[in-house]
């Protein structure tokens, strides 16, 4: 895995390798982040990275978030609660020298406290597959003001997912086993 754009270009991240069983760590690849990246930077969906506060929820390598980050993003903050999850964080953004503008939650994203910070313009949602986790973990953002009344969200998931009423699917991009879901707020 690697940066694939901006500030941060070519900058190789950390190996999963087999990592801890228990994790089902399943980083989005290359290829797939840097098509959404295009699509984002594309002018498709009413998004400005430079300067966006950026949520990455079951961050896992925090790779999306850190993509973001170099092309322009002002913050970011990764939330996971895996011990190898967030040493390959906390590597990764070492290795981008990010450390000033990321900041780590050591949490269950499906137990996400309320925010007391300002809230999110772009969110990316990538939980274990197949478990519903997305659901909750959204239903308790938006409940929390971790959501900007103008984000937008990509949510990756095996599956179809349930949109909450207060948001709006906008698009969808399948990726082999995997789809890609845009959503706003209504």
């Amino acid at each position: 895995m690697r940066i694939i754009a901006g500030a941060f270009k070519g900058r190789a991240l950390a190996a999963v390798g087999k990592g801890d069983a228990g994790a089902h760590l399943r980083p989005t690849t290359d290829r797939v982040r840097e098509n959404l990246f295009n699509i984002l930077s594309g002018g498709r969906f009413d998004i400005n990275i430079d300067g966006a506060r950026v949520l990455d929820l079951f961050a896992g390598t925090g790779a999306l978030g850190l993509e973001a980050l170099s092309r322009g993003a002002a913050h970011l903050t990764c939330v996971d609660t895996g011990r190898k999850s967030l040493d390959l964080i906390r590597q990764n953004i070492a290795i981008c020298g990010a450390k000033d503008q990321v900041k780590i939650l050591k949490c269950d994203a499906t137990r996400l406290p309320k925010n007391g910070d300002a809230p999110f313009n772009l969110i990316f949602l990538d939980p274990p597959y197949k478990k519903s986790m997305g659901e909750r973990a959204i239903a308790l953002a938006l409940a929390g003001g971790w959501i900007a009344d103008d984000a937008l969200i990509i949510w990756e998931e095996g599956q179809d997912i349930v949109v909450p009423a207060e948001l709006s699917l906008i698009d969808t991009r399948k990726y082999g086993d995997s789809r890609a879901y845009f959503l706003t707020r209504s």
